[in-house]
């Protein structure tokens, strides 16, 4: 019981607040660049911090084990979403053409 609650905890202070941010457009200048696309990148953390809680929950709140099984292939489908999710923003970041910036364009 002990490491869901720490493993619930890590996730609640780390990749949630990542994922908030990243969806409302909160990301500093610097990294915004590496990051490019923002926002999907942002739903797809979101949706692989969304493992923690479902897997956590009903182990914690002591479900039977066919409701904890759901629940683990429920996070695992949520995981996987969320690496999808962040491999397609990844590719269409990869095959978007650079953008010319305004200084080169005026040259």
């Amino acid at each position: 019981m002990q490491w869901q609650w720490i493993g619930l905890i890590a996730f609640s202070l780390t990749l949630l607040p990542v994922a908030v941010a990243m969806i409302t457009d909160r990301v500093p200048r610097r990294l915004r660049g590496k990051l490019t696309p923002v926002r999907p990148r942002g739903w797809g953390f979101l949706l692989i911090y969304a493992t923690a809680p479902v897997n956590a929950v009903p182990r914690l709140a002591g479900a039977s084990p066919d409701t904890t099984l759901a629940c683990t292939a429920a996070g695992g489908g949520r995981a996987v979403a969320g690496c999808l999710v962040l491999g397609v923003a990844t590719l269409r970041r990869l095959h978007r053409p650079p953008a010319a910036s305004s200084e080169t364009a005026w040259r």
